[in-house]
């Protein structure tokens, strides 16, 4: 078999699995439509352009997220390793430039000489592979209809919304306060308080706003960890409260004045002369962004980079379709990646990407694939998009509740997430040996 991967699409996980690959001794074709042809949210023809926020998500030792990219670094994770080139302070978050970040990713793989990134929208799926499908929510039409027709039924799909960007300079830092929250870390959040009366008539506002209309064949299924502002204030005017404008733990620094809501931006860049809105993900027409936001004090007089949007996103029922090697059980050469099979988040693409590419490779390489065990979080990952038990297939960020259960009981949570993670830790080492 010819020493060649092909990879669709070179966002987080088809630039991952391009340049595990090419690390493997694989010579890779990596096809990106953009900026040929682009998307309703993507801006640039960049590898891996962040667009829905720039956060690659908690830090904090014992938490998911943190082991996820642990794992991933063991691997020497391109996009962590240029997640760490490129951060800015966030607190317990890895926040990146978006700039910097993509950028990075973009000339190491234009650099590295087993791979070829070709600027050109394919619309058919190639049929020869060994091929991996990494296009993403954002799949262009012509190629999702080739997918469609080729696995024999409709996609699933959710609907995510993007947060503002706000110019720094237009803030009223009279009004608003860097702190992070029970003082975690640096004071890397800057927040815009509100009063009890402020949020409720914020919260008035909210609800009577125009949004931006869906089509008549569409039907609105949104993805829960990435829900329109005006869509959790509709579920009660508290919400927000207790969701992205919870106050608990940002008293101020100064005069330790508590407040009933509390609105955070975090920086979008180095320079910090640009904010997002955390949690502000909104299908609000723009006018109606820029009335109703800024009756949060300190943004009377924002300025926006952009203003909030909502796109379709696309994945298929990876559980029904996919092997244990991550291919189209219909078709073995077709590999699928990233988003596109049901994992929501930046790193966890990424990590699919990895896996995909490794699966490939292997295969290439005339070897065996060897899954992880599940109770590494790549393998806790892996299993839930490969569980043939599952009902009512949702998109899923990394999290605890899909690893395997302790043997012993533990009620402490954090206790408990540490014994997790110092299992996961020995179970990622164990199989590591037995595919080096």
């Amino acid at each position: 078999m010819e020493n060649r991967l092909t990879i669709v699409g070179a966002g987080l996980a088809g630039s991952e699995a391009a340049w595990q690959a090419a690390q493997r001794g694989v010579d890779v074709v990596l096809y990106e439509m953009r900026p040929q042809t682009s998307t309703p949210a993507h801006k640039t023809g960049l590898c891996a352009e962040l667009v829905c926020s720039n956060s690659l998500g908690n830090q904090l030792e014992g938490a998911a997220p943190f082991l996820l990219k642990e794992e991933l670094q063991k691997f020497s994770s391109l996009i962590i390793a240029s997640g760490h080139k490129a951060s800015v302070p966030a607190g317990a978050a890895l926040a990146v430039d978006r700039d910097i970040f993509s950028k990075e990713i973009t000339r190491v793989l234009e650099e590295h000489p087993r791979v070829k990134i070709v600027r050109e929208e394919l619309k058919e799926i190639p049929g020869e592979g060994p091929v991996i499908i990494a296009t993403g929510p954002l799949t262009s039409p012509a190629l999702a209809d080739s997918i469609s027709s080729l696995i024999g039924e409709n996609y699933l799909y959710f609907y995510d919304a993007i947060s503002p960007i706000i110019d720094a300079a237009s803030i009223d830092y009279e009004k608003a306060f860097f702190a992070s929250r029970y003082d975690k870390g640096d004071a890397d959040y800057l927040n815009c308080p509100l009063s009890k009366e402020q949020y409720e008539n914020f919260i008035r506002e909210l609800k009577a706003a125009e949004k931006v209309p869906f089509q008549s064949f569409e039907k609105p299924v949104y993805f829960e960890g990435c829900m329109p502002i005006e869509e959790l204030a509709e579920r009660g005017d508290k919400t927000l409260a207790f969701g992205p404008m919870k106050p608990v733990g940002l008293n101020h620094p100064e005069t330790g004045e508590r407040f009933y809501a509390v609105v955070q931006l975090r920086k979008e860049n180095r320079e910090g002369t640009a904010f997002n809105m955390v949690g502000f993900q909104t299908k609000l027409k723009y006018p109606e962004q820029k009335r109703i936001f800024s009756m949060i004090p300190g943004l009377e007089n924002a300025e926006f980079f952009r203003l909030g949007a909502i796109h379709r996103n696309t994945f298929i029922n990876a559980p029904s379709l996919l092997g244990r090697e991550l291919s189209l059980k219909t078709h073995p050469h077709l590999y699928f990646a990233g988003q596109m099979i049901g994992v929501e988040g930046y790193v966890e693409s990424c990590a699919l990407g990895l896996l995909a590419s490794m699966s490939a490779t292997r295969r290439l390489q005339g070897e065996v694939f060897i899954p992880p065990p599940p109770e590494t979080a790549l393998g806790a990952l892996y299993h839930f998009v490969t569980d043939k038990k599952k009902t009512n297939y949702q998109p899923m960020n990394i999290n605890f509740g899909l690893f395997p259960a302790l043997q012993e009981r533990v009620r402490d949570k954090k206790t408990r997430n540490l014994k997790i993670t110092e299992r996961a830790r020995v179970a990622l080492r164990d199989w590591m040996d037995k595919i080096s």
